[in-house]
């Protein structure tokens, strides 16, 4: 892998279909993947094989017509998941089994009733299990944000030991800290004599919003991989949003590192998933939202006039979204009243939009936003009484 690539593992078709109303069909599935494969991502989780028929089936339809992405299969440290998880990607290109296990002491103790000794054997275990199918394992070790540090590496230098070519080091509650999240990163980097052989991971969701940063923290410590969904979506508040992660990389170019996404097709296949999942998207969304390049603070409205780089340090159409958009409303400025005017065909100077102003907030103060036919009628009526006059 070239130095500073950081590779892209889309859950979206998994984790992101676990969002409640967001249950696809296989060939709405097939569709995404196609468009997740054309946007650059490394990795497609298709699914997890064992969990349905209909799942399997699904993985498999994808797992035969993604050329390019390693397609991957998930499972839990059990015999019979990975051998159905094997058989559904047994088609792929590049096949991957994603098996692992919770390492936490309240996962050990509370959902396992075992002990660490034991967990450490089952990891090792469902691993080697793997290996006999394919050449990638990733190893995940759920609820790896609080699970102690000491323990967690000798988890992650065994499994690598047994074959694993990815682990997975998921922040599973979103509970960490950007900074201890890469401090457990910096760790294992650290600590774990054999790191060299495996990627590292990140899986964080979004429980106290911090999943960006988390992942971003993830790989300046020295991850090179981040599971992330178009939108955000997932379980509970979701997971890491590619479109930010992605754009946080190629914006901070000072970082070293990169992704192989076409960053154009951004939101193009941000409209694709909400509607084929049927989860709109919040308007003020990071890089796809509706508000993401709309200006209406006057003061904001007349900087971006001024120079767009003033209010936006990316360009819509890096990021395939419409042009930036004035919007004006009781709180915007002459500026861009003028601007919008001029952009209807209207042209006043400076003394006109003066007059045209104080017509234009009355009218603002009776709506959230002043459209086009607003302004047309501001404007002819304000051009019928100056004839007159």
């Amino acid at each position: 892998m070239a130095e500073g690539k950081v590779q892209i593992f889309d859950t979206t078709l998994r984790d992101g279909e676990q969002v409640p109303g967001c249950k696809l069909n296989a060939n709405e599935k097939l569709e995404l993947a196609l468009q997740l494969e054309y946007l650059g991502v490394d990795i497609i989780e298709a699914g997890f094989p064992i969990s349905s028929p209909g799942d399997f089936d699904s993985v498999s339809q994808i797992a035969k017509a993604i050329k390019n992405a390693t397609v991957c299969g998930l499972s839990r440290a059990v015999q019979k998941d990975i051998e159905v998880a094997a058989e559904a990607v047994r088609h792929a290109a590049r096949p991957r089994i994603h098996t692992g296990i919770g390492t936490s002491d309240l996962h050990i103790k509370a959902k396992f009733n075992s002990t660490q000794d034991e967990i450490l054997a089952r990891a090792i275990q469902c691993v080697k299990w793997a290996r006999n199918f394919v050449d990638d394992v990733e190893f995940y070790a759920e609820d790896a944000g609080r699970t102690d540090n000491e323990y967690l590496a000798r988890v992650i230098e065994a499994v690598i030991k047994a074959g694993a070519t990815v682990v997975n080091i998921p922040d599973t509650t979103g509970y960490c800290l950007p900074h201890q999240y890469g401090e457990k990163i910096a760790y294992l980097v650290n600590n774990v004599r054999n790191i060299d052989k495996a990627i590292i991971s990140c899986h964080c969701h979004n429980d106290l919003g911090l999943a960006t940063a988390n992942s971003i923290a993830g790989v300046i410590a020295g991850a090179r991989q981040i599971e992330c969904t178009i939108n955000g979506l997932g379980e509970r508040a979701g997971n890491t949003s590619l479109e930010e992660v992605v754009m946080v990389i190629k914006q901070h170019k000072h970082l070293g590192l990169h992704t192989n996404i076409k960053t154009e097709q951004l939101n193009p296949i941000s409209r694709l998933v909400s509607d084929t999942m049927r989860m709109p998207v919040q308007p003020n969304k990071a890089i796809v939202g509706s508000n993401a390049f709309s200006h209406s603070s006057g003061i904001h409205q007349d900087g971006f006039l001024k120079n767009a780089d003033t209010y936006e340090t990316i360009k819509p159409e890096s990021v395939g979204a419409d042009s930036s958009k004035i919007v004006l409303t009781a709180r915007s400025g002459r500026s861009a009243l003028a601007y919008r005017f001029q952009n209807l065909g209207f042209q006043f100077d400076k003394q006109d939009v003066d007059v045209l102003y104080d017509k234009f907030l009355s009218v603002a103060d009776s709506k959230r936003e002043v459209q086009d036919n607003d302004l047309t009628s501001i404007a002819k009526q304000y051009q019928s009484k100056t004839a007159i006059a």
